[in-house]
């Protein structure tokens, strides 16, 4: 499940080469998500303490709160926590940026971008 996520996640990041496409809507979401493709990324940025960490961070406790919404994430959430990345609330973010990560990360799981 991982794999797919993380290729899944390289595909659709693939569609913003450009630095002007970066500063997209659906890439800034995205952003968090690309600290589990690299878990010495994600350990500096955890040591760091970084924004991307915690947005990370809060979207996976999102993503625990809506297993019932989205029944894959619980699969996938096993799979993070092996890895020793574990959801809490840290940056507020709002609800509808909160939902478009987890629908996102819906679809890459459901292989739409694989």
């Amino acid at each position: 499940m991982y794999r797919i996520f993380c290729e899944s996640l390289q595909n659709y990041i693939a569609q913003y080469k450009t630095e002007e496409s970066k500063n997209e809507y659906r890439y800034l979401i995205v952003k968090p998500l690309l600290l589990l493709l690299d878990m010495n990324l994600y350990n500096e940025h955890k040591k760091n303490n970084s924004i991307e960490y915690k947005k990370l961070c809060t979207l996976v406790k999102y993503m625990e709160l809506n297993v019932d919404k989205y029944p894959k994430f619980k699969s996938f959430l096993w799979t993070l926590e092996s890895r020793g990345i574990t959801g809490q609330e840290f940056y507020p973010m709002n609800e509808s940026e909160l939902n478009e990560q987890a629908k996102l990360v819906n679809m890459f799981l459901n292989l739409l971008y694989w």
